[in-house]
C-alpha cells in the first residue's frame, strides 16, 4: 500500500474527501516526523511505538577498491510493533 492508497483507505472509512484525508493522513506523519525529531517517542497503543537510535560512526571498505572508508554517525528511525498489532498479523485463518 502507499501513500495515495492509504489516503483513499482513510476517506473511505471515515466518508471524508480525499482532499481532507490526505490532510489528516499528513498532520499525523508531520506530528511522527516533527516528535522524533525533537527525541521523543511516539506511542500508539495497540499499534507500536516509533523512536530513534543514534548509530556511532563506524569503519568500513569500498568494495570496489577495498579503502578503508569512514562511515558517519547518523540518527535512524526504529519502530517496535504492540501487542494488538502482532496479534492481528499472526492470526490464523
Amino acid at each position: 500500500m502507499n501513500k495515495l492508497e492509504l489516503v483513499e483507505q482513510v476517506a473511505s472509512e471515515t466518508e471524508t474527501s480525499k482532499a481532507a484525508a490526505a490532510a489528516a493522513v499528513d498532520a499525523v506523519l508531520d506530528a511522527i516526523t516533527q516528535a522524533l525529531k525533537s527525541g521523543d517517542e511516539v506511542r500508539l497503543v495497540g499499534f507500536g511505538t516509533f523512536s530513534i537510535k543514534k548509530r556511532a560512526e563506524g569503519k568500513g571498505r569500498n568494495p570496489a577498491t577495498g579503502e578503508e572508508i569512514t562511515i558517519p554517525a547518523s540518527t535512524n528511525a526504529r519502530f517496535k510493533p504492540g501487542a494488538s498489532l502482532k496479534n492481528a498479523l499472526n492470526e490464523t485463518k
